[in-house]
């Protein structure tokens, strides 16, 4: 499975979610409900995931914490807000840098429509 098509799973899931709950939870409600629906989809799943960076040529074990990591190869970033801002999807994209890897997603629950509130990220993936 790709990146896309795992992509188009958690969109997927990201709406059943929205759909189920409503907007305006904290976002720990959603990443666990999300969590589980990826799984119970097929998918694998980290939560809460530290992240190493290096910087200078040293290591930091936890230079971040990754709500959601699909498949080892999808990040996903959690809000619930009334609106992102440029600065929430540069920290995906800061997030994809770190990890190499190439997809990534921000999805706001905070929206009325889910569909206002996913934006998705890239790091030289073909579209």
């Amino acid at each position: 499975m790709n990146e896309n098509e795992i992509g188009t799973i958690i969109v997927e899931s990201a709406i059943a979610v929205h759909r189920g709950l409503g907007p305006g939870l904290l976002e720990t409600v959603y990443e666990v409900v999300l969590a589980r629906e990826l799984r119970d989809r097929g998918l694998s799943v980290e939560r809460q995931q530290p992240i190493a960076i290096e910087y200078k040529g040293i290591t930091f074990d936890e230079g971040f914490r990754a709500d959601l990591i699909v498949e080892r190869r999808v990040i996903v970033e959690l809000k619930s807000v009334e609106r992102v801002t440029a600065a929430h999807a540069r920290q995906v994209q800061t997030y994809l840098r770190l990890t190499g890897c190439r997809l990534g997603y921000l999805l706001n629950f905070g929206e009325a429509l889910m569909k206002e509130g996913i934006t998705r990220c890239v790091n030289g993936l073909a579209e």
